[in-house]
Parts: C-alpha cells; sequence; structure tokens
C-alpha cells in the first residue's frame, strides 16, 4: 500500500506529465518542496519551460495563482499593495497585491530591482506583509515559484544571500534530453492552442492529501547520526576553502526537512544517509558563495556541493 507522499508524488507525476516533458529531477525536487511548504527558485537559460513549470504545478495546487512579471521599474506598492481612498467608507482601505495568493510565480526575479526584491523577505520567511504598520496574514499554503536566467546580466539584479536563503530549494533546468525534444517538438510544434488546452486539462491535488502527506512526513524518523551528517556537511561548507559563504542554519534545516521527504518517496520510515545526499544538491547550492578566486577558476556552487558530499564522513 502505497503512502500518501508516495500518492502526492504518483498523482503530480501524472498530472504535471500532461504539459512537461522530460522534467523527472524536477519534479520530484518540486514535490519535496511542496509537501514541506518550501519556495522554489527554477535556474535555466531561456526557452526551457520555466515558467510552464511553475505555471502548471499552480494548476495542480488549486486555489488563487497570480504571477509577477520581473521589471526594473516594478516597485514594492505593485506587488504588496497599497492604501486607496474609500468613498463608501470615507477613509483609506487596503487593497491587497498579487501577493496575495495561494502560489505567487514570479517571473525572471533578478530583474526586479533590489528594493522590490526586499519586500518578499517578509512575505517568504513569516507569510505575512506589512504596510503602514499593519500586518496582513498571506494564505496559509502562501508558495513563492520565481525563475530567473544565471547567464544574463545586463538589466539584471543578483539575488541578495538572505533572498536566496529563504528559497528551500533551486532547481536547476537544463536542456532536455533528444527524445524528450523531440516529443516536445512533436507535442507542441503543429497547433498554437495545443499547450493552453493541454494546461487546462492538467487536475488538481486535493487538499486532504496534501495534508495527510505533510503529517506523515512529520513522523518519519531521523536518527541522532543523520542530524550530525547533515550539521557536518554545513560546518565542512562554512570552512570550504573555495567559499566565502557556507551554509546557514536554515539551509540545515531545510535539508532535513527535504530528506525526510526523500525518505518518504521511497517508502521509507526513517531517513537514510543517499536522502540527505539526494536532496542536498537542491537545497544548499543556491545557498553557497564561492570566493572570487574559485570564480575566477570556472568552479560552480553544484561541483563544491558534490565535493562537501564525498568528502563528508557518512554515518553508518
Amino acid at each position: 500500500m502505497s503512502s500518501a507522499i508516495q500518492e502526492v508524488e504518483s498523482l503530480l507525476r501524472r498530472e504535471l506529465g500532461r504539459v512537461i516533458v522530460g522534467a523527472d529531477s524536477s519534479i520530484r525536487a518540486l514535490i519535496i518542496a511542496l509537501v514541506a511548504r518550501g519556495h522554489v527558485l527554477v535556474q535555466g537559460v531561456p526557452g526551457l519551460g520555466k515558467t510552464l513549470l511553475a505555471k502548471t504545478l499552480a494548476r495542480t495546487l488549486g486555489g488563487e495563482f497570480k504571477r509577477i512579471q520581473g521589471t526594473p521599474d516594478l516597485m514594492p506598492s505593485d506587488i504588496i499593495g497599497v492604501h486607496v481612498f474609500d468613498e463608501s467608507k470615507r477613509g483609506f482601505v487596503f487593497r491587497p497585491g498579487p501577493l496575495f495568493a495561494d502560489v505567487v510565480l514570479v517571473d525572471e526575479i533578478n530583474r526586479a530591482g533590489p528594493k522590490t526584491q526586499s519586500a518578499l523577505l517578509e512575505a517568504m520567511e513569516e507569510r505575512q506583509v506589512s504596510v503602514e504598520r499593519e500586518a496582513f496574514p498571506l494564505p496559509a499554503d502562501f508558495l513563492v515559484l520565481a525563475t530567473q536566467n544565471p547567464r544574463e546580466f545586463e538589466g539584471t539584479y543578483p539575488l541578495p544571500e538572505s533572498q536566496l536563503d529563504r528559497f528551500m530549494l533551486r532547481i536547476d533546468v537544463d536542456y532536455p534530453e533528444r527524445a524528450a525534444e523531440v516529443e516536445i517538438l512533436a507535442r507542441y510544434g503543429g497547433m498554437l492552442t495545443a499547450m493552453q488546452t493541454t494546461l487546462e486539462s492538467v487536475g488538481t491535488l486535493e487538499p486532504a492529501l496534501l495534508k495527510l502527506a505533510r503529517e506523515e512526513a512529520d513522523r518519519i524518523h531521523v536518527s541522532e547520526a543523520l542530524t550530525s551528517y547533515v550539521l557536518d556537511l554545513a560546518r565542512a561548507s562554512r570552512e570550504h576553502a573555495r567559499l566565502s559563504l557556507g551554509l546557514s542554519t536554515r539551509g540545515a534545516l531545510s535539508l532535513l526537512k527535504a530528506a525526510r521527504i526523500t525518505a518518504g518517496l521511497r517508502g521509507s520510515d526513517f531517513v537514510a544517509p543517499d536522502d540527505v545526499k539526494e536532496a542536498a544538491v537542491w537545497v544548499m547550492a543556491h545557498r553557497l558563495v564561492l570566493t572570487p578566486e574559485a570564480a575566477l577558476e570556472g568552479l560552480t556552487d553544484l561541483q563544491v556541493v558534490r565535493n562537501l558530499l564525498a568528502d563528508t564522513a557518512v554515518p553508518r
């Protein structure tokens, strides 16, 4: 008998697979973030379906979906909302912005200015926004899906470390395999409305099933040895000669949560070292800051994560 976490995976793979082709690893990472209530940064060059992946996931979740397009002139009030004068009430009332939704897609987040990026910090961490000394709660299942192109620098503003640390996972979308690309061209190459028609056919995930999956994840056992392993990885990253910034405590917590759900996806009621290793690539890489020398030599954050996993002793 499959667990609730495995049922969530089966359903999402089926529904996302109606639209998305050849993105098994990305879909697995999205499932982990969804069960853990974590925000997701989707990174890759243009034209690989990052936005489509986010839109399709939002459709499977149901609820209210809003999209924010990152532009240099985007202001915090454009996403949070503003107070406007209401004639009938003879006073100012708050008009919520697109941030007040269950699923928010921030497309090309690194094109928004630092001030607007900072407006997301409180929302992503505390699930509320403060306007005019008043706090407004966001939906309970508030989820941010953001996309960015890492290779385009003109007109972009790199995300600060505090912003990156609030994303539970980063998914790196690469070019699809040839067989997958052939299927994409065959499926969407003929009719302009084919993609939209397919997107509209995507089913939704039952909130009760997602709630069960989250409760199930909380019950998955983590031994002291596995907790120490996560902390050893965090310590190793902080002391790494090629890094100027290592894994934060928030990052270590995210890694532990992700490992729990990874264990649940394979039907286990306890976390194993391989679960931590699988989750580490998504959880750790975007939180690490390379030294200038390492960056000039062409070293990447993903390579550093793999080196850390290879060099850190695994508990028996």
